[in-house]
């Protein structure tokens, strides 16, 4: 594989660095940004005010090459999954969410005069080696982290043929993004930055399963976008037993990280929260969730389980009515996430790049503290 930088995964700073000895500076680092990822072009001939000589020696000691889409499945409610093929052989796979979706009973009356718009799931590992119980992905196990350019080059391909504008991100595909910090960091900056996607850093969403050394730096560096958390459980013991993380990075580390990432950039952490039908759908699960959370901190996200994985059951309506009437009393904020796609696997804890079962040997990895 070439080992040339990808000019959709370098900032302008990081190019002016790498490409310095050639004559780039901060301004060709914008307008390369720009044409790479604003644009989307796979040349330089729209880079204005720059030799054709020193664009020629640009393009020599760099590489644009686009992501090879495998496959493209589209579900009746207008949300498409992506399978890419990396160029090692990898796979990963991406979702287009369209808002408003024609989603079973969805009010589309309250979006009249609002904008269409996507929000692209994007994956930051190939496999996933947390091994959630609800996960396909952690059925895979671990393979690699992406590159920066990777994650962009997701929404570059689901930019490219969209028939809306893409307006959002969620770092909530195939793997865990604070086991790739650095280059999900980077993807976010290149996807929210004015010569990138320009996406608003609001309207991007960065979840974990809890990685807290990670949930820290993140506060201490004082990103803009949202931090999510997939918690699933408010009883460390029973937690363990759907996500092993658990065992790492207990959950009153994790909730006190939440808590004060929330204080210092006074906005709130989303909570995931995966029902499970008699697993973690009754009312002594809701009042466990509320007395490890602070309502004035975190919204509470509760989206059903998919099949496919564990045999777990999605909660039944009694159930999750019961559990939400806890959450209201307690007055903790919450919202019901609808999981489209699920005619074609794109839904939460489907994505497994067409493949099922953990190798053999597969661990969770040891985590720095």
């Amino acid at each position: 594989m070439s080992d040339l930088p990808h000019r959709a995964g370098l900032l302008p700073e990081e190019a002016a660095s790498l490409l310095g000895h050639l004559g780039v500076d901060l301004r060709i680092g914008r307008q390369l940004l720009l044409s790479a990822v604003g644009r989307g072009e796979t040349d330089l001939s729209t880079v204005r005010d720059v030799s054709r000589v020193k664009l020629a020696a640009i393009a020599a000691a760099t590489r644009i090459d686009p992501l090879e889409i495998a496959s493209r499945e589209e579900a009746p409610d207008g949300f498409r999954k992506y399978l890419f093929r990396l160029r090692d052989g990898q796979k990963v796979e991406a979702v287009r969410i369209p808002i408003p979706c024609e989603a079973p009973g969805a009010r589309l009356e309250e979006f009249e005069g609002k904008e269409k718009k996507y929000i692209v799931c994007v994956s930051s590992q190939a496999g996933c080696a947390l091994a959630c119980a609800f996960c396909a992905t952690g059925e895979l196990g671990f393979s690699r982290n992406l590159a920066a350019h990777e994650i962009v080059g997701q929404v570059l391909a689901v930019r490219a043929e969209a028939d809306r504008p893409v307006r959002g991100i969620v770092f909530m595909g195939m793997g865990e993004p604070f086991l790739n910090y650095d280059e999900v960091i980077r993807a976010a900056k290149i996807l929210s930055h004015p010569c990138g996607a320009q996406i608003d850093g609001r309207s991007i969403t960065i979840s974990t399963a809890g990685i807290v050394p990670a949930i820290r730096r993140y506060t201490e560096e004082g990103h803009k976008y949202r931090l999510a958390v997939s918690l699933t459980q408010g009883n460390p013991a029973l937690r363990a037993k759907l996500m092993p993380i658990e065992q790492i990075h207990s959950s009153a580390d994790l909730i006190a990280a939440m808590h004060d990432h929330a204080r210092t950039h006074r906005t709130r952490v989303l909570v995931e929260y995966v029902l499970l039908g008699g697993v973690n759908d009754r009312p002594e699960d809701a009042e466990a969730l509320v007395k490890l959370l602070d309502p004035c901190l975190v919204k509470v996200d509760l989206i059903d389980v998919n099949g496919g994985v564990g045999n777990f059951a999605r909660a039944t309506s009694a159930a999750r009515s019961a559990f939400l009437d806890v959450l209201s009393q307690a007055r903790m904020p919450f919202g019901v996430r609808y999981s489209g796609g699920q005619e074609v696997s794109a839904g939460c804890g489907q994505l497994a790049a067409g493949e099922r079962g953990r190798p053999p040997g597969a661990r969770l990895p040891v985590i720095a503290s």
